[in-house]
């Protein structure tokens, strides 16, 4: 079977990467190409991976800046994308799961890029960018979450994921469910698969809108599960050489059950003698959709955007492979709320290939782009301008210095420089702290020691705070 793309029409302080110097010239309306992954943590090797080769996104670093410590506003598709396409928290929006209903509480809500379609620019989608339901929704080749006011034109890429010619391994086959790691090696090549046919309709639309200001967003897929495609990416990863995360044994044993519970090995099924293989999968997946990256921006330099168009690339939000005994995501550690965030403005060549520690969110995006592109976002976002950070990656002018980000189970976490802490249920089914500086890992909850007592009290008045903050401007224009 080959698979077809069905198109539908609608109204570490510094990087070692060398640095690109391009004319610091601000052209005067630039184009913007937003590239999303989907489930993508910081698997990238330009952000220090072990394993994982993303030669093309490396390529993109050496381009604009590389921020290490971006985090999502909640880790799950729907909220996460609505959040970041409106500037506002998740309790802003009102997308606090897998939707897209930001409409019903914000009717007149400009998102992102409809700030920019208002403003005269050629605005497009393709794949996924608001939430869709992977895999079901390609095989379909619909998008039953998006925004058509977000929009010019939309285009939804069908393709056959799992249903794909290849070899098929279930590397969880006690998990029952439409999320589990099956691995399809294809024997098709990268242009059949489902980021391939996003990649050759974004190029298109490049091309065939390079004389006009565009906004294009191209959504990748992978490395969603299921994990798909062509056999040589697979091949790069031999089971054998994956190192393991290594994990204390006991390291649920401090936690309550909002966490303790939720998408483990146990639960899951998952085996240790299992877990090189997905791992193994997912990073062939990633190594896949970084060849799609390599396409745009082959493309962008063909076509002679390069000069003049800014380009953005980041995930919904992060991923466990195993860490914490979990998988997945929609839990409240390091490794699903931080998220790898590239951004490439071309005139600002004097920080290009360098790369910034400064705390940021998914949401400070849209104020962002908005600035680069001298236009004026709707003043109750919530994100704050990254430019600063742009023109400087050690700036002592951004002064974010805690992030905040929800989850399912009414979990709620504020990560500062210090310090993780983390409510359930506003602390009814457990609190969580975490000292980062003797603790990177997370594995030890500090929350009930006495010494930690006025920290916890402290973080927890924030906490409060910031969950008024983060919510008072829901149903303001």
């Amino acid at each position: 079977m080959v698979c077809r793309g069905i198109i539908f029409l609608s109204l570490f302080w510094f990087s070692a990467f060398p640095i690109e110097l391009i004319a610091d010239e601000s052209p005067v309306r630039p184009n913007v190409l937003l590239i999303m992954s989907d489930d993508l943590n910081t698997a990238l090797s330009g952000f220090g991976h072990r394993h994982c080769k993303t030669p093309n996104l490396d390529r993109l670093a050496r381009r604009g800046v590389s921020f290490h410590r971006m985090y999502c506003q909640f880790p799950v598709c729907g909220a996460s994308r609505s959040s970041m396409m409106n500037g506002l928290y998740p309790y802003s929006t009102g997308d606090l799961k897998n939707t897209t209903i930001f409409r019903k509480y914000r009717p007149d809500a400009v998102t992102l890029s409809q700030l920019f379609l208002n403003n005269g620019y050629y605005v497009a989608r393709v794949g996924k960018i608001f939430h869709m339901g992977i895999p079901q929704e390609v095989i379909d080749g619909t998008a039953i979450a998006d925004d058509p006011e977000s929009w010019g034109e939309t285009y939804n890429i069908r393709c056959g994921e799992q249903n794909l010619p290849g070899k098929k391994i279930q590397h969880s086959p006690g998990w029952q469910s439409s999320q589990t790691f099956q691995r399809v090696e294809a024997t098709d090549g990268d242009l059949a698969m489902a980021d391939g046919l996003a990649a050759t309709k974004t190029i298109e639309l490049m091309k065939t809108h390079r004389d006009k200001p565009f906004f294009i967003a191209c959504g990748f897929v992978r490395p969603h599960v299921p994990l798909v495609a062509p056999s040589e990416y697979f091949r790069m990863y031999p089971e054998q050489e994956i190192v393991l995360p290594q994990v204390p044994s006991n390291d649920l044993d401090d936690v309550g059950q909002a966490t303790k519970a939720y998408k483990t090995n146990e639960s899951l099924k998952i085996t240790a003698e299992q877990m090189p293989g997905i791992l193994s999968a997912y990073y062939g997946c990633v190594s896949h959709m970084d060849s799609q990256v390599g396409r745009l921006l082959d493309a962008i330099d063909e076509l002679g955007l390069k000069k003049k168009t800014i380009v953005v690339f980041t995930s919904d939000h992060g991923y466990h492979l195993g860490e914490h005994h979990k998988w997945q995501k929609q839990h409240l550690f390091e490794e699903t709320t931080r998220v790898p965030f590239i951004l490439s403005a071309p005139w600002l060549g004097k920080m290009h290939g360098k790369s910034t520690k400064h705390m940021c969110e998914l949401i400070d995006l849209y104020p962002t782009v908005s600035s680069l592109c001298s236009l004026t976002p709707p003043e109750y976002i919530q994100g704050q301008d990254m430019r600063p950070i742009l023109e400087e990656v050690e700036t002592n002018q951004w002064t974010k210095d805690s992030v905040f980000s929800v989850s399912t189970r009414e979990g709620a976490s504020l990560r500062n420089g210090s310090y993780r802490y983390t409510e359930w249920a506003r602390g009814a089914k457990g609190t969580e702290l975490y000292d980062l500086k003797n603790d990177p890992g997370e594995f030890e909850n500090v929350v009930d020691r006495p010494e930690y007592r006025a920290i916890r009290e402290d973080l927890a008045n924030q906490m409060k705070k910031k969950r008024k903050s983060a919510s008072s401007k829901l149903g303001s224009k």
